[in-house]
């Protein structure tokens, strides 16, 4: 089989690889759609350290082909959705409903202490409990479920009321999943900040009540002007800047939430005083649970949250090294490799 494979810092090939052969308790699954995520960036630019040589990819979805002898509840001809965040199931953050944190996590193809081979291959292995059918849904839609679900287990983070009003700094695919997300969940108002004006007009299309460009009004004036309070600030861009922003944002009782992904020896300032007098909460989230993948797939299969306003780019699997390039230019927003479409 092809599968893009890194090979060192910023070095890409797309090589010949075994096909995988699933062990008893796994389905080999040809991959039909791979979005292209910032840990696969980081992966690929050595900011994010892995082991060499490793194929990254972990958004994915395609068709079984094969089963193991162990297997009994799915056949091939299915199409799936892969969940790529293998928890151990047996250690005290397991048994406490936090898979997310497990102290043994495996990924495919993306952040946790052990990664295995992920999907920007035509075929790919996965434990047969981490793909969720998908019915006709298409195979590109399907490879948003784990982002998606990544945003879900966010909202549950903050504990989202009905009504509330929610700021989102950051309108790349990230922040436009959380719009649609936090929409469908129940927020009364939406405000969008972002600087780059195509981005800020999709944050409307797809649900923000208000956009607002941070380079041309104060943000904070702004939303005095749009709101009475906010309960929820988000941010999705993964910067010490924005970072501060956010926490300055919510009203008493309100929640900063971190998605963006910043540096690891980031640090920002905040102020201890404000977050004791007004019982402000700072959450973090780290990628997603089995309960928040099983309902990313349903929210797509309903068309609850549609991502496909969201795909700028579309390649077969050589186009990844030209998907890498444009995410360091920031043109366009989501890439979609198709493996199984390579030439």
């Amino acid at each position: 089989m092809k599968a893009a494979v890194l090979t060192d810092n910023c070095t890409l090939s797309v090589e010949e690889r075994e096909r995988p052969t699933p062990s008893d308790n796994e389905v080999l699954v040809q991959v039909k759609a791979c979005g292209v995520c910032m840990t696969d960036y980081h992966m690929y630019h050595g900011t994010f350290p892995v082991s060499y040589p490793l194929i990254p990819g972990h958004e994915s979805a395609g068709e079984i082909v094969a089963v193991g002898d162990a297997v009994s509840d799915v056949t091939v001809g299915d199409r799936v959705a892969i969940n790529p965040s293998i928890p151990c199931n047996q250690c005290g953050q397991c048994i406490n409903g936090k898979e997310n944190l497990c102290e043994n996590f495996t990924s495919i193809g993306g952040a946790a202490d052990r990664i295995i081979d992920g999907a920007f291959a035509e075929y790919v292995s996965v434990p047969a409990g981490y793909i969720e059918p998908i019915g006709e849904l298409a195979f590109e839609k399907a490879a948003f479920a784990e982002p998606l679900a990544c945003c879900l287990h966010a909202i549950d983070q903050v504990g989202l009321n009905s009504g509330d009003t929610v700021v989102i700094i950051g309108a790349g695919p990230i922040g436009l999943l959380l719009v649609q997300s936090f929409r469908t969940n129940g927020a009364g108002t939406i405000i969008v900040s972002e600087p780059v004006d195509e981005r800020r007009y999709l944050a409307r299309d797809v649900g923000a009540d208000f956009v607002v460009d941070p380079g041309e009004t104060d943000l904070t004036e702004t939303i005095d002007v749009l709101v009475e309070r906010v309960d929820i600030a988000v941010e999705a861009v993964g910067l010490p800047e924005t970072i501060e922003t956010a926490q300055s944002l919510p009203s008493a009782g309100g929640t900063t939430l971190i998605f963006g992904v910043p540096p690891q020896d980031t640090t920002v300032e905040i102020n201890p005083f404000d977050i004791y007098y007004d019982e402000l909460e700072l959450v973090g989230t780290f990628s997603l649970t089995p309960n928040s993948f099983v309902r990313a797939v349903t929210l797509l299969q309903r068309e609850r949250i549609d991502p496909a306003a969201l795909i700028t780019d579309e390649y077969a699997l050589e186009g990844l090294q030209d998907a890498f390039d444009q995410m360091e230019d920031k043109a366009g927003l989501k890439k979609v490799i198709y493996p199984s479409d390579s030439d």
